[in-house]
């Protein structure tokens, strides 16, 4: 997902919004996880960290991803242990991602009728939703146009 230059400012104002503060700390990670062109791993955020100026310890790249999964900016994509930007980070939603396995591209959609139609699935089950993501693994339009 390659940023576009409104969205740390966005996030910047959203963070406002909610009365919590984007530190440059946690403002450089995002901006790490939103230039990548695919999911970053934890480690992967520490190492990029390391070119730069401050060597950050793991602790502090661990908190500022635990911020923003929770102002909702980021994603963790659950099977590959990494983390997306949010493509739309306006308003809360669950997670619905569509994972190519041979790229590694990761595509956000935002279907409410899937969510809710999920949820109420669950709810006749009496199971207790706690964090509702979607992942389909599956072979993206460029890969598969390579294929033929």
């Amino acid at each position: 997902m390659k940023r576009s230059p409104d969205l740390l400012t966005q996030a910047e104002a959203l963070c406002r919004a909610k009365g919590v503060r984007l530190t440059p700390q946690r403002r450089r990670v995002l901006g790490l996880i939103m230039d990548a062109a695919k999911p970053l791993s934890a480690y992967e955020i520490l190492d990029r960290m390391q070119a730069g100026p401050r060597r950050p310890a793991p602790p502090t790249v661990y908190r500022a991803l635990d911020f923003l999964l929770e102002q909702g900016l980021i994603h963790k994509i659950e099977s590959l242990h990494a983390f997306v930007g949010c493509t739309h980070p306006e308003h809360p939603h669950a997670g619905q991602f569509l994972i190519c396995t041979d790229c590694g591209q990761v595509n956000e959609l935002c279907e409410r009728q899937l969510g809710c139609g999920l949820e109420e699935a669950a709810q006749r089950v009496g199971f207790r939703t706690r964090k509702p993501v979607v992942e389909l693994l599956g072979t993206c339009a460029h890969c598969s146009a390579e294929e033929h």
